[in-house]
């Protein structure tokens, strides 16, 4: 069995002291022009919670600490590529955005407050979802591989 069409994709979603969200706007893919929260696939070598890690200080500059996993994403693309996301709540370090924007990826970065999301029709759907459905998270009780532990306490699957 092959496994060279199975993908790993983390996503951080980060909520300050606020209660703001943040969103960014990237200049690829599917969500081109949509606000969506920082993402990518996890790389050879790494564990799934430092590639969100990884991903939000690259997207954004803002360094965070791994809360909990609150969902996964999961399906096919074109009957061939299985795709996987696991949804991180991150919780931000501080709030300043320190990258150069616009560049090569990424359009926009804002703190948004959740009213304010949905109403806007440019927000990825899934967002929505996590704002009108939040409930308890994975708690991690480890980070150290092999063989992280997870306190299970709630789970949801976005599909």
């Amino acid at each position: 069995m092959t496994r060279d069409k199975v993908w790993l994709g983390v996503n951080a979603v980060v909520i300050n002291e606020e209660g703001e969200w943040l969103l960014l706007k990237k200049q690829y893919s599917g969500m081109r022009g949509m606000w969506s929260t920082p993402a990518g696939f996890v790389n050879n070598g790494e564990t799934a919670d430092q590639a969100v890690l990884r991903e939000l200080y690259e997207e954004t500059g803002i360094e965070g600490v791994v809360k909990g996993v609150i969902g996964l994403r999961t399906g096919v693309i074109k009957e061939v590529i299985s795709d996987n996301m696991i949804l991180f709540l991150i919780h931000p370090k501080d709030t300043i955005i320190t990258v150069q924007l616009p560049n090569h990826e990424i359009e926009q970065v804002a703190w948004r407050k959740p009213n304010d999301i949905l109403q806007d029709n440019k927000v990825s759907p899934m967002i929505h979802h996590l704002i009108e459905d939040l409930s308890e998270t994975i708690t991690l009780t480890s980070t150290q591989s092999p063989g992280a532990q997870f306190n299970y306490t709630h789970y949801h699957l976005f599909s």
